[in-house]
């Protein structure tokens, strides 16, 4: 394994660690607003729970909140770097 392997994984940790924080700042953000929140089986409703997250902020605001699209840039960018890492 060289050493861009290498840095192209960390890379993919590092925008995957981001997408799990700004999944639980919007779950948290969902469940402000008075929706139930399971924390227990969360990885079963996470894509629920963003999709509530957006759906709830365009009725606010016109617009997708300020957390939706960095997490769908950190984790696209994630599965980006995750591939190169593993094909180069």
């Amino acid at each position: 394994m060289g050493d861009l392997n290498i840095i192209f994984l960390v890379l993919a940790v590092i925008c995957a660690a981001v997408g799990v924080g700004l999944m639980i700042a919007m779950t948290s953000a969902v469940q402000a607003r008075g929706e139930k929140v399971n924390w227990v089986l969360l990885r079963l409703f996470v894509l629920n729970y963003i999709h509530e997250y957006r759906i709830v902020t365009i009725k606010e605001t016109g617009r997708a909140g300020p957390l939706f699209y960095p997490f769908v840039i950190s984790m696209n960018l994630a599965l980006v770097f995750a591939i190169l890492g593993i094909v180069l």
